[in-house]
């Protein structure tokens, strides 16, 4: 070897000596086609990670570097490549990462915040300030990459981003960005005019940009302190509160005439209170008219000014349109702001109240009743007779009018020249004995059970006659009525269903007594539900309440036509909560009665005494409750779904008795009221469709979260 060479070769061992670690710790790059497996465990080696790689993880990469790597740099050129050919590592528990297809890995588990490197799929919440979640994701959803995804929080006001860890740095900055409140805000306190008279006015003038776009600003109404609160763009904000100022300062011009239709409250009732309010004479009313000459212009009842109410902020006039359902107010702008604030907040729609009954009466009625009854006479010496009043017929009754057609005629026998005979029988007691025999007829007719008799002649001029009656009545009742009706909150209202009977309440006779003439009332008979309901703030329904049912038993007697009302009826008031049911009442009465008519000492005979008795027996026992239910219709909706159950309940029951034709009441409404039938609720028995089923197992791709709609219903499970 030459010196030259000798040189040269340890000139390169000396400068290759220095920079021989370093190269020993960085590492070339350079691969081709190379199976994306093997990839990845080379990048292990280097590393010095732990990689899970998915069952989907497949194919060949290709990497060409100029000079050797650290290893920072090569972790770096790795995820790059991953993320170049569909791939990510999605970091794992334990400083592991799993190397998985990029579609879906938004929504795999993830490491959540900010990350170290770019091409790490990581998650992070942005919680907004002044723009809303639902807009935030509208301009979001165009960044984010086709494998990321973001979501819209709206209870949080957040939206919750995957994707890699640069193009969160690059949607960080815009959310800063936007998330800015630029709007303005101030406040426009008004003397003259009202609040929410300015704040209708300004919200007319205010358009939109195009279908869909927000407002340029918002105007609120203030009450409490008659001001409007406006808030939007900085000119748009100034240019409402100049109007509003100007607006406020033409109002103060003086006295104004204002009319206030009412919606839903009666202006008969509201016009007292309002008129109070003022300090004006409740009832006055003012009327145009035209003075006679020379006269006087009729005086205007006003406000007289003093005190602290408003009727200090000068006077008023406040009166009612009686053609309409209409408040006239003549006032400065100051008074009309007050009355009409007062005015809207009684004029809203109160609630109704539906309110039902269930009355039930249960009664068991037994009686028994076995009598003898007999006459002996004689039209010579006199009679004797038994008599009961639980008897019948009666025996005497029987006996008057056979006593009264016989004993009443008299026979004339003419003898004629050529000796033939007549006979002419005359009555001469003929009214006594009309009257007898009818009151022995209905003595007949009313009877009831069985009964016998017989009669016969007992010598020349003696009558004996008997009669025997047995009665056995059983009597079974089971009442059940259900009245309801519907009213407004704080309103009464009844029901009555029934008839009106005559009750007699005097007789006279005119002056020549010839002219007997009745004074007749009539009373409603029936089933009668009066009720005035008061809606709590807690939802309880405080009722005054009266319900009764009456019914008509007959007459007092056989002789006396005046009728017996039966009548049940409870009058109280309660509180009941909304749909609950109250038992409000009833009558539990068991009454038995025993009755013995006798003749003395013959009665005590024993075997023939009973010949000598009458025996009754009677049992009634009533079993009365009262039930109220009360139900608040807050709602349209409410009202409807009450209107189609009653309306299905009657249809119902007219399609069970004819199945085969179509209902009477849907006939009736479609072709007289010109109306849709409510759509009846569905009735048992009716066909139900049900939708397929479907049933969706989990793919290659998910591990957990399987679901299966059965009948109508989601059930999370796992596989």
């Amino acid at each position: 070897m030459t010196r030259k060479s000798f040189l040269s070769a340890a000139m390169a061992l000396a400068l290759a000596a220095p920079i021989a670690s370093p190269v020993m710790a960085q590492q070339t790059l350079n691969v081709r086609d190379a199976d994306i497996r093997a990839f990845i465990q080379d990048a292990a080696r280097v590393t010095g990670r732990t990689f899970i790689i998915d069952n989907r993880v497949a194919g060949k990469v290709s990497v060409v570097t100029d000079r050797p790597l650290s290893r920072s740099e090569y972790f770096e050129i790795f995820l790059s490549t991953l993320r170049a050919n569909g791939l990510v590592a999605v970091p794992a528990p334990g400083g592991a990462y799993r190397i998985q297809p990029a579609d879906g890995a938004a929504g795999q588990p993830s490491s959540v915040g900010r990350a170290a490197n770019r091409n790490q799929f990581v998650t992070e919440v942005f919680r907004l300030r002044s723009i809303d979640a639902a807009s935030a994701l509208e301009t979001l959803r165009p960044l984010v990459s086709k494998d990321g995804s973001v979501t819209a929080n709206r209870a949080g006001n957040s939206v919750v981003v995957a994707d890699y860890a640069d193009n969160i740095g690059r949607i960080r900055q815009v959310i800063a960005r936007i998330d800015r409140d630029t709007a303005s805000t101030t406040t426009v306190l008004l003397k003259n005019a009202g609040a929410r008279e300015i704040a209708t006015s300004l919200q007319a003038l205010v358009t939109t940009g195009g279908e869909g776009a927000a407002k340029p600003a918002t105007i609120v109404p203030v009450d409490s302190s008659n001001a409007v609160a406006i808030r939007g763009d900085a000119g748009t904000v100034a240019r409402l509160a100049q109007m509003a100022r100007e607006l406020d300062r033409q109002a103060a011009s003086g006295t104004e005439i204002r009319v206030y239709w009412l919606e839903h409250a009666d202006a008969e009732k509201l016009l007292p209170v309002l008129q109070q309010l003022v300090g004006q004479a409740a009832g006055s009313a003012v009327t145009a008219s035209t003075p006679a000459a020379g006269a006087a212009p009729p005086a205007v009842p006003v406000a007289a000014p003093g005190g602290n109410g408003i009727s200090s902020r000068g006077p008023a006039i406040v009166t009612r349109y009686e053609g309409a359902n209409a408040i006239i107010v003549a006032a400065n702008s100051d008074v009309q702001r007050m009355l009409g604030e007062t005015v809207r907040q009684l004029d809203t729609r109160r609630e109704q109240v539906l309110v039902e009954a269930i009355i039930v009466e249960i009664s068991d009625a037994a009686a028994k009743k076995l009598g003898v009854q007999f006459l002996i006479g004689s039209t010579k010496t006199g009679f004797a007779a038994t008599n009961y009043s639980n008897a019948s017929p009666n025996i005497l009754t029987l006996a008057g009018a056979i006593a009264a057609d016989r004993l009443g005629e008299t026979t004339t026998t003419v003898v004629a020249p050529d000796g033939t005979r007549t006979e002419t029988r005359t009555r001469e007691n003929g009214d006594l004995a009309n009257t007898l025999q009818q009151a022995a007829v209905d003595s007949i007719m009313n009877a009831t059970g069985g009964f016998g008799g017989v009669a016969t002649s007992l010598g020349r001029n003696g009558v004996f006659g008997a009669i025997i009656n047995a009665v056995k009545s059983d009597t079974d009742s089971n009442i059940l009525s259900t009245p309801s009706v519907m009213t407004l909150d704080n309103q009464k209202a009844s029901i009555l269903v029934g008839q009106q009977v005559p009750i007699t309440t005097g007789e006279a006779l005119s002056q020549n007594f010839d002219n007997q003439f009745r004074t007749v009332q009539r009373q409603d008979v029936g089933i009668k539900l009066e009720v005035k309901p008061q809606i709590n703030t807690g939802g309880a329904i405080k009722l005054f309440l009266k319900q009764e049912v009456s019914s008509v038993a007959g007459p007092v007697s056989n002789s006396n036509t005046d009728l017996i009302i039966n009548k049940r009826e409870i009058e109280t008031t309660v509180t009941v909560d909304d749909g609950e049911i109250l038992a409000l009442g009833g009558l539990l009465d068991d009454n038995e009665r025993k009755t013995i008519e006798r003749i003395p000492l013959l009665s005590d005979i024993p075997g023939i005494g009973e010949l000598f008795k009458s025996r009754s027996k009677s049992r009634t026992k009533t079993n009365l409750m009262v039930f109220i239910r009360p139900t608040i219709l807050r709602s349209k909706e409410d009202a409807q779904k009450l209107t189609q159950q009653r309306y299905g309940y009657i249809r119902g029951m007219q399609l069970q008795r004819n199945p085969d034709q179509e209902p009477g009441i849907d006939e009736l409404v479609r072709d007289y009221m010109g109306a849709t039938p409510p759509a009846a609720a569905p009735q048992p028995g009716d066909a139900v469709v049900q939708p397929p089923v479907e049933i969706i197992e989990p793919t290659a791709r998910q591990s957990s979260g399987v679901v299966r709609p059965v009948d109508g219903q989601a059930n999370g499970g796992t596989r």
